[in-house]
């Protein structure tokens, strides 16, 4: 089961592990601001035909944030995130994470790009298979 599978099954979003996180691909980070543009009008497209259920995920995360006794920066941070989840958040976990998703390679060379990469991307994909990530939070 990969990473991103992870994720999802642990906010209530259960879904066929080839169809929660696409094969990666090689690309620039050029073409990575394109593929994020076309997942952001999916995102969209999806919510406005309401094709599929919503999964409150938002309200789990907030749960969860509530019962930690530490402050938590998941909205920004996907150390953060995963920590909440309960998933390593080492950074050899977040690189394969980043690797499992087709993090362009030029932000795998910097540690704050590729996290910030990374975040973008993991809640851009949870709100893509169902989940209720406000557009704000993606944008």
């Amino acid at each position: 089961m990969g990473l991103f599978t992870k994720i999802l099954n642990k906010l209530g979003i259960n879904q066929p592990e080839e169809k929660a996180a696409p094969a990666p691909v090689k690309r620039s980070a050029g073409d990575a601001a394109a593929a994020r543009a076309e997942r952001l009008a999916r995102i969209r497209d999806i919510r406005e035909k309401e094709e599929m259920p919503m999964v409150d995920v938002m309200a789990k995360l907030e749960k969860l944030a509530s019962e930690k006794p530490m402050q938590s920066n998941w909205k920004q941070s996907i150390a953060d995130l995963l920590f909440l989840l309960e998933i390593d958040h080492s950074y050899e976990n977040r690189v394969e994470l980043a690797k499992e998703l087709g993090c362009p390679q030029e932000f795998m060379d910097d540690s704050a790009e590729m996290n910030t990469w990374l975040h973008k991307t993991v809640l851009e994909m949870i709100a893509e298979n169902g989940g209720n990530i406000p557009m704000e939070l993606l944008d």
